[in-house]
């Protein structure tokens, strides 16, 4: 049963006071839109939403990931998943808005039919605003590039390149144009190299793809990327071009393999937009509106972006350990 139902009458109003609202209803099932399994970054969002989904199940509901096998069309993937948790009769749904000419009339058929929506990880709070979502919980994508080329910029790499290996992808454009912007306020220039889609999260060819792209540009001193394995791809690509020790990398999320390359020096830093906060705080959130009428008053949420380098990282890996960083 949705809220407005619940809360159609006093009757109904007086029922909730006395006897609990989840217990009429069985509680609140809510699904999330998320990235594919195997992506080291949504693990620890589906593991926040999973945390907070151990107190939606203790109120009688559930919480269902649902995510694409691949990123090869994303968009409509994702929207196609938006339709489903409509379909199987969500209580509340949560995603990002990687793709908002593919994705937004799905999320407006979630309104429209008075499910209680969450913009999280991508799209910002013009998304929520612009969708009609309760909140967007995520970070800035735009900031979070910025902050990427502001490090590398006044740490003295000042001609970078952004590795984009999913085009099209609202979070990631604005991560490449957010570091074009932020190496270049440090006083640097900053380019963005464009990949096949299909090679985000393929480590071999984003290697291959960045070893090549430094050879033929040997002035560039700084890599900026925007994908857990997109980084791994790059440390490998750049030890590969002969570049070691002098091309400085820093990139969107971690994981604890990303840490250990910033232990050991073969990677800058790590921009830190807290994934498991983004998944517990979007469940946590929903669920206590669809149970009791909640609201959480700021609708933007931040929950980055932070930058993690050799003066952080033993705190950052402690969480890793936890499943938490």
């Amino acid at each position: 049963m949705k809220l407005s139902k619940i809360l159609a009458s006093t009757a109904a109003l007086a029922f909730v006071a006395t006897t609990g609202l989840a217990e009429s209803h069985g509680g609140a099932d809510i699904f999330v839109i998320g990235g594919k399994p195997d992506d080291p970054f949504w693990s620890i969002v589906k593991r926040g939403a999973e945390d907070a989904g151990l107190v939606v199940e203790s109120q009688g509901g559930s919480v269902t990931w649902l995510g694409p096998q691949n990123y090869d069309n994303l968009g409509v993937d994702a929207a196609e998943l938006i339709r489903q948790a409509i379909d199987q009769g969500a209580d509340a749904i949560i995603g990002p808005n990687w793709v908002p000419e593919a994705m937004d009339p799905a999320f407006e058929a979630v309104v429209a039919a008075g499910i209680p929506l969450v913009i999280y990880n991508a799209g910002g709070i013009e998304a929520a605003d612009r969708l009609g979502a309760l909140n967007y919980v995520g970070a800035v994508d735009y900031k979070a590039g910025v902050a990427g080329g502001d490090y590398l910029g006044n740490a003295g790499n000042l001609n970078g390149v952004c590795i984009n290996s999913l085009p099209g992808a609202a979070n990631i454009e604005d991560y490449c144009n957010g570091f074009v912007e932020g190496i270049t306020n440090a006083g640097g220039k900053g380019t963005v190299l464009p990949l096949p889609a299909t090679a985000q999260g393929n480590v071999t060819a984003v290697a291959q793809a960045i070893r090549a792209h430094l050879l033929q540009n040997p002035d560039i001193n700084a890599v900026f990327t925007t994908a857990n394995l997109d980084a791994v791809g790059a440390v490998q690509g750049i030890a590969q071009s002969g570049k070691a020790g002098q091309v400085a990398l820093c990139g969107i999320n971690f994981d604890e393999a990303i840490l250990t390359n910033i232990a050991n020096g073969s990677q800058a830093c790590a921009i830190d937009q807290q994934g498991y906060q983004q998944g517990f705080y979007a469940v946590s959130i929903l669920n206590g509106y669809v149970n009791y009428g909640l609201t959480i008053p700021t609708r933007e949420i931040l929950t980055g972006p932070g930058v993690i380098d050799s003066k952080t990282i033993e705190a950052t890996m402690a969480g890793a350990k936890m499943g938490t960083r």
